[in-house]
């Protein structure tokens, strides 16, 4: 399966300082959690939210669910000290906060390799400055273990002077960026944060912008938000049926030695066939993923 078909539609933050969030984050429908110690965390409950989420990835119990975990940054008091201890307990991905070269990736990959991180534990790196936008490109191809970029719009938003808006028309160019940088390098790219948590029908409306622009998935801070993230993100039936016949159609054809397939009155190509199969495998991962949860 494509890297970028592991289901994402739900990556919701939790903070490590909160014990109770960590154990309630077992039995979330959400396909990805990042265990937070950067922005959710106070400094005083920096080493004690550390030690708590080591502990419980150590610990297990997330079933299938990825598992990130947002250090510090690197240039702060705790950020080297929160990599050794990721490293450590081996989770899914190690998220890096506001990336803006690819020297920072490098950095983190050397403290991961000094500290033992597992081959497994991919990079993923926020994008929420100025710089970060303009350097996506280098970010993105920093690194193999680079596997996610994360938009941190809320801060860029407020780096840029510009203003929250229905239409997310002040970081589009922004958005596209860094899509353009993740797809060229075959990594899957998360949307920002819905602040307004009683905004149901604007954060509605950002997932189904999200989905049309590329993301993978959307970045969320409040469970409730979870199931609506699930259905936007992932291929609705009538998708799925549709590719099962794009594909079908073109092994029929294929099979038949004709160079020309027709559906529906519609040609299809090759890049039809590969997306038609991304679909089904997404669909197939995201049944897969929701059966291991359990009720």
């Amino acid at each position: 399966m494509d890297a970028t078909a592991r289901p994402r539609r739900s990556v919701l933050y939790m903070p490590g300082s909160n014990a109770r969030a960590l154990e309630k984050g077992r039995s979330l429908p959400a396909d990805a959690l990042i265990l937070d110690l950067e922005d959710a965390v106070a400094p005083d409950a920096k080493a004690t939210a550390r030690g708590q989420i080591a502990e419980a990835v150590t610990a297990g119990g997330y079933g299938r669910r990825e598992l990130a975990i947002r250090v510090n940054g690197l240039d702060t008091p705790w950020g080297r000290d929160d990599v050794a201890a990721a490293a450590a307990c081996g989770p899914d991905a190690i998220l890096l906060p506001k990336v803006e070269t690819a020297a920072m990736v490098a950095e983190l990959e050397a403290l991961m390799a000094e500290a033992g991180a597992p081959e497994r534990t991919a990079i993923w790196c926020m994008m929420e400055t100025p710089l970060g936008m303009l350097n996506a490109k280098e970010v993105a191809g920093a690194s193999k273990r680079v596997a996610c970029l994360v938009m941190g719009t809320s801060d860029l938003v407020k780096d840029l002077q510009a203003a929250h808006t229905p239409q997310r028309l002040p970081v589009l160019t922004s958005l596209s960026l860094c899509i353009l940088a993740a797809r060229a390098y075959g990594q899957a790219i998360l949307d920002g944060v819905h602040l307004d948590l009683q905004d149901d029908e604007g954060f509605a409306a950002a997932c189904v912008q999200g989905k049309e622009l590329g993301f993978d998935g959307k970045t969320l801070i409040h469970p409730k938000t979870i199931a609506k993230a699930n259905e936007v993100f992932a291929p609705s039936a009538a998708e799925v049926a549709q590719a099962h016949k794009v594909i079908a159609a073109h092994a029929e054809a294929a099979a038949a030695g004709k160079g020309v397939v027709v559906l529906d009155g519609k040609l299809i190509e090759n890049l039809h066939v590969e997306a038609a199969r991304r679909t089904v495998a997404l669909a197939e991962a995201i049944a897969e993923l929701e059966s291991a949860a359990g009720p």
